[in-house]
């Protein structure tokens, strides 16, 4: 497995560090971020169109928009790296 480092939150704290990763074999963004509220889970799910509960496995994750850039660095390293645009 080839996991590369993308970027951390820059407003982090370095206790609770929204980070997201590469893995380069997988093609797969790795992301750490907050954990959703009950409330929010559920509120996602009932508006999922997958017309089922989110699965053992899977969660929500929260985001902060301010990672954007981050984000859009690591999609853009996978399709550079697949050659698919």
């Amino acid at each position: 497995m080839t996991i590369h480092f993308v970027g951390i939150d820059p407003e982090t704290d370095e206790d609770g560090c929204p980070t997201v990763w590469v893995d380069d074999v997988a093609r797969d963004l790795l992301i750490q971020s907050y954990q959703v509220d009950q409330e929010t889970s559920a509120t996602c799910d009932s508006l999922s169109p997958a017309r089922a509960p989110i699965p053992p496995g899977e969660t929500i994750v929260r985001i902060p928009a301010r990672m954007i850039s981050i984000i859009r660095k690591a999609c853009d390293d996978l399709e550079r790296d697949s050659g698919v645009r």
